[in-house]
Formats: structure tokens, sequence, C-alpha cells
């Protein structure tokens, strides 16, 4: 698995809130820009960057708006009540006017060279998807879309995607037609294209279980937005063994007790490390390894990659070795 570490991911840049605009019921889209003007980094379909609100909480969102569209970076944030805050504070606080840190883009769901192309979204989980689509319509390369959402007022984007592509968009408001059917989907898919899926947990899961059954070489691609319930859930609850960290470049040599996190301990004494989710699956607190065995607990890392990788999601990962050396 390749890093990010020294990728623009990295850079820290603060940024103008130009515009607010509703694109969904509770979705808001912002639109951001340097304060004087001038281009930014430039990204590709699939990228995220990471938003350092007021209140200080760090989330990361997927870039949504025209990869050609080089002075403005366009993200879309649902509210979630029942989240831990981040999208709420987006949708209550008065953020046109004000500058906000945002570090990015970084980018761990890519288009990959494929026959064609075969994109799931769920709600919006269609954000990433949308710069794909532009992409490959411009590319001309083939692609079919399925939107799911609860109805059809939730279809973000939906205009602009069937205008797009025209009968290769399938919408599904959830109230009217029930829930998309992925079997359906996936069988009729051509074997050589690339599936790629984003939105609620369920949706991936099922995604991934089709396409195990079904074929095991399909290329499946999936962007999360919560923790993959087999891989992080239920297994922080067990007991574990405290275990020194080292971080090589600060010269510090740290505990880490059974009841806390990599990334709890770290940021007492690194408090500028990078983070977002605390759930494993959006990569932002990535970290390159030293020495040691990293007990890989995240959803980005494939389980298949895992004894070869580098790196480490320092905010679930913990540790099969006495000492865990990182590069911090």
């Amino acid at each position: 698995m390749s890093s990010d570490l020294d990728s623009p991911r990295t850079t820290t840049q603060r940024l103008l809130v130009r515009q607010v605009r509703w694109v969904a019921p509770d979705v808001v889209e912002l639109r951001l820009t340097r304060a004087t003007g001038g281009a930014l980094p430039a990204w590709e379909p699939g990228a995220h960057v990471e938003l350092s609100l007021p209140s200080g909480l760090r989330r990361a969102y997927s870039l949504c708006g025209e990869v050609t569209d080089a002075e403005a970076w366009t993200v879309a944030v649902h509210r979630v009540p029942e989240g831990r805050g981040g999208s709420r504070e987006v949708h209550e606080t008065a953020l046109v006017g004000r500058e906000l840190e945002v570090r990015g883009p970084v980018n761990r769901f890519p288009l990959v060279p494929a026959a064609g192309y075969l994109l799931l979204a769920g709600g919006i989980g269609v954000t990433p998807l949308l710069p794909m689509v532009r992409e490959l319509t411009a590319r001309g390369l083939p692609w079919r879309l399925v939107l799911g959402a609860r109805d059809r007022s939730r279809l973000v984007y939906a205009e602009e995607l069937v205008e797009l592509g025209g009968d290769r968009v399938l919408l599904v408001p959830q109230d009217e037609a029930g829930l998309p059917d992925l079997a359906a989907e996936l069988a009729a898919a051509p074997a050589a294209h690339a599936v790629y899926a984003c939105g609620p947990q369920p949706m991936l899961d099922a995604v991934t279980a089709l396409c195990r059954t079904a074929d095991s070489s399909r290329a499946l691609h999936l962007e999360r937005f919560t923790a993959a319930d087999d891989t992080v859930s239920g297994k922080l609850s067990v007991p574990e063994g405290e275990f020194e960290v080292v971080l090589s470049r600060s010269g510090l040599r740290l505990t880490v007790p059974a009841d806390r996190s990599v990334l709890d301990v770290v940021r007492e004494k690194l408090p500028d490390v990078p983070f977002s989710c605390e759930e494993g699956y959006c990569g932002s607190c990535e970290t390159a390894v030293v020495a040691g065995l990293p007990d890989h607990r995240d959803s980005v890392i494939e389980p298949s990659e895992r004894t070869a990788a580098t790196t480490m999601m320092i905010c679930v990962s913990r540790c099969d070795s006495p000492v865990l050396e990182l590069d911090l």
C-alpha cells in the first residue's frame, strides 16, 4: 500500500468559505477558495480534504466539484443528528466569510484503469463518485451509476448525473422503489468492469459479500464514511496489554495503556498530529512504522496488504510487539 505521508495531504492552508448552498434536504455544499484568489493544488476524482472546524473538530469530506476548477474546492456535508458533531457544526454555524484550516487533498479512492465501471452510491456517498462520472464521460469510457436514497428529494446531484449519463444513471428512491437490486447490477456488469461503492455500511457490506460470492477476481473499491463492522467494532472493547511507542523524530518514548489509543497518547505530546474519524476509516492519522509489529484494526488497509504495510492508523490500531517505533 502506498503512503500519502509525504503528499499534499500534509499541506495545511487557510481557505475562505466563499459560498454555502443547499443541494438536498440536510445536505449543504461548501465552496472553498483562497481569500485573495489563486490556484489550489490539483486533485483527481476520489480525493478528499480535511477541514478543521471552528470548534476544533477535524472532519474529512470528499471533493465533489470540477477538477478543472483550479481556484475552488467543493465539498458537500450531510447533517447527521446522531453523529459525532462535525456535520451538525457545519450546518449550524455561519461559515460564509470565515477561513478554515484545510489539509490535503489526498486520494485513497482513485480511479484505476479498467474496461468499464459500475458506480454504486447511497445518499451522500455519491460525492466522490460525481467527479468520477465527469471524468469517465470526458474520456468516453463505459460506466453505469446506481444512486439510492430514502426519497427522491435526497438523491443528491441527481439532475447533473442524469444530464451527464442519461439512462446510464439509475435513481432509486427507497419510498417508491425499495432498495437498489445490487445483485442484479453486479450480475449485469461485465467481469472486467471495476466496481466503486460509497454509502451506508450495510450497502457496502452487501456489495462486498456479493462480489466475493459471484466473482472473487472482480475489482472492488470502497469508500467508507463509518468504520467497518468486522474491523474495529467490538475489538477495542477487549482488554489489551500496554506497550511502548517510540517517536523517532521527536526522541520521545511513551506508554500506551490498555484503555487508550496510540493517537490519544501521542497527541498529548504532539497535538498537531493529523486525525479525523478516530474510528479507522478515513486514513487521516496514517503514520509510517519504523519498527515493531502493528496490529491493524482499520478499514483503510486491505487485509491482504496488512503484512507488508509500512504504515498504520494510530487512532485504532495497536501493537503485537512490546515496542512500536513511529516516524513522528
